[in-house]
């Protein structure tokens, strides 16, 4: 994990490295406006919280000489196999998404007059990966990175995830999640990317505010391009990454 950390370091030391033709990133806003995902502490649908989100990293992806093909952004992709099939000819997929928990954790709250739940036993972000994903190795890799960046930039992977998933770097917050259609039904390396959970009250505020937003973007975005970009990194080479 330190030569991930070490090269996902190396690339940012190096921003006038040499590159052949930029890595095309599919960008996939999850659920839509059909499916709107999970319900919120505060009764907002997650599918906004992803559209926002995934928005702000296409943006980020493009700053980092990344091409970015869009997939849902107008929420009207309805079938999980579209979803990849629409990524088809990119080198990478990442799926956008924000957590909830299940009914047995959720609390009773009001908010604006309106009933509510919330929890206060989950938050965090998480990554997930399928063993049947026919690039395994470039799958965990980014994903690894993106996280290892992400403690470095002090968000905290969810530890929640344990209870139901088998871990693949569980420090970095990476779980494998085999039967989702979107990282097994397609020719690419993927990952599903758990920005946080909306059911927490204020990882939900922390989630919606801008500037984490963006910082948090950015991080992935950075995650992203080191793993496409730098693949082979001797082990000697570059910062030694911290736990």
């Amino acid at each position: 994990m330190k030569i991930l950390l070490s090269m996902a370091v190396l690339f940012l030391a190096l921003p006038a490295l040499s590159l052949a033709a930029a890595p095309l990133v599919a960008v996939d806003v999850g659920h839509g406006i059909q499916d709107g995902g999970a319900i919120s502490a505060r009764g907002r649908h997650e599918f906004e919280f992803n559209r926002e989100f995934a928005g702000r990293l296409a943006d980020t992806l493009r700053q980092h000489d990344l091409g970015v093909r869009e997939v849902n952004f107008d929420g009207r992709i309805a079938s999980l196999l579209a979803r990849p099939e629409a990524a088809a000819g990119s080198d990478f997929f990442i799926s956008i998404h924000h957590d909830s928990i299940g009914e047995a954790w959720l609390l009773p709250w009001e908010w604006e007059g309106q009933p509510q739940t919330h929890t206060e036993v989950k938050r965090g972000y998480g990554i997930f990966v399928s063993a049947q994903n026919p690039d395994l190795a470039t799958s965990l890799r980014c994903a690894s990175t993106i996280g290892a960046l992400l403690r470095r930039a002090g968000f905290g992977p969810s530890t929640w995830h344990a209870r139901k998933h088998v871990a693949a770097d569980a420090q970095n917050g990476v779980w494998y999640y085999d039967n989702l259609v979107v990282l097994y039904r397609t020719t690419l390396p993927a990952v599903l990317f758990e920005a946080g959970v909306i059911k927490h009250k204020e990882e939900e505020m922390e989630l919606r505010d801008p500037e984490r937003q963006a910082r948090m973007a950015d991080t992935v975005a950075t995650g992203i391009a080191a793993c496409l970009f730098v693949r082979d990194v001797p082990p000697t080479t570059g910062v030694q990454g911290g736990k």
